[in-house]
């Protein structure tokens, strides 16, 4: 998966419709309103790196009341709730296995 953050400064008052313009797109799994220089951050992720030329240049960036973007592209990502997941796979599996194993 490759991720990416866009910074993003939009026209003043268009805010909330620029967010969930992005918010509506496949690719963006975030939004967030914040504070500092700039007004929006988005996440985006897609499977190949050929489709973030597609997402960011092509329909970020055109988004209307959109004025600016800064994309960052991440190298590694680290999360709790991957971790929380990848920990948590077969965890179901040996429940049930060990609920069969009481009844026995």
């Amino acid at each position: 998966m490759i991720n990416a953050i866009v910074l993003i400064n939009v026209v003043r008052g268009r805010v909330p419709q620029v967010a969930q313009t992005l918010a509506d797109m496949p690719e963006v799994s975030e939004v967030f309103s914040v504070t500092g220089d700039y007004d929006l951050v988005a996440v985006v992720r897609v499977k190949e790196y050929e489709q973030m030329a597609e997402v960011v240049p092509a329909r970020i960036d055109r988004v209307d009341g959109i004025e600016q973007t800064t994309t960052l592209m991440a190298f590694k990502v680290y999360s709790r709730h991957d971790l929380e997941h990848i920990f948590s796979l077969g965890a179901e599996d040996e429940m049930q296995y060990r609920r069969s194993r009481q009844g026995q």
